[in-house]
């Protein structure tokens, strides 16, 4: 079976110091690897305004990760995050890949004599 590209995107609290954050960003790659994801590719965004109130947090941590593997780890995965007090939103989305065109060479021009 093909692996697919994922890309997460989740926020957690802004009240997590930074401990707090990387134990949260180890514990859900720890369960992509577990699943059988591949390629995992962490950015910690940093604390940034929030467009609008989410259970009363102004405010909130984002995190994204890319990576690679079965359809079935994104059930484990956001069933984590939704049980989780500190993941205030999360969003998972499945990235296209684009077939790799391969270069066409142009074809030797023959002289005609």
């Amino acid at each position: 079976m093909k692996p697919f590209v994922y890309e997460t995107m989740y926020i957690l609290r802004p009240d997590l110091n930074d401990e707090q954050v990387e134990q949260s960003i180890t514990k859900y790659e720890t369960i992509l690897r577990d699943q059988g994801g591949q390629n995992i590719e962490i950015q910690n965004r940093g604390k940034r305004r929030l467009a609008y109130d989410i259970q009363k947090h102004r405010e909130g941590i984002y995190v994204q990760m890319n990576y690679e593997g079965p359809g079935s780890q994104i059930a484990v995965l956001e069933r984590a995050m939704r049980l989780s007090d500190e993941v205030i939103r999360y969003l998972t989305i499945k990235e296209e890949v684009k077939p790799v065109a391969i270069a066409e060479t142009p074809e030797p021009e023959v002289e005609e004599a």
